[in-house]
């Protein structure tokens, strides 16, 4: 039994410095599984490529990062700290287009009644 503890804190030991040595893997922020989920409500018969979901994720992710940048700009213009549910809205009605704002703002207000509630 001794044996076993000795070559059990030796692997534990021989482990330490290897993995200091691994460098981090940086997580990227991907939406695929939302996307694919969406898709499934919407059509369900419908699948995507790989080619086809990456396009659909960078979309997502630069529409993203528009709404948040103009959100805070519009929160530093006002001289607020924080982000509130105005910003962003005034910011997904700079950002894109007409109809598509107003089906996105419909959505975020039903959103953030769901969780106020």
């Amino acid at each position: 039994m001794e044996a076993i503890s000795i070559s059990c804190a030796m692997t534990q030991k021989a482990k330490a410095p290897a993995a200091k040595l691994r460098a981090k893997k940086r997580q990227t922020k991907s939406f695929r599984t939302y996307i694919s989920r969406v898709l499934k409500q919407v059509h369900p018969k419908i699948g995507l490529s790989k080619t086809s979901m990456s396009i659909m994720n960078s979309f997502v992710l630069d529409s993203f990062d528009k709404i948040a940048q103009e959100s805070a700009k519009l929160a530093k213009t006002n001289k607020k700290a924080t982000l509130s549910a105005r910003e962003v809205q005034s910011a997904v009605r700079l950002v894109l287009p007409n109809e598509l704002a107003k089906h996105a703002i419909t959505e975020g207000t039903k959103a953030i009644q769901k969780f106020n509630a």
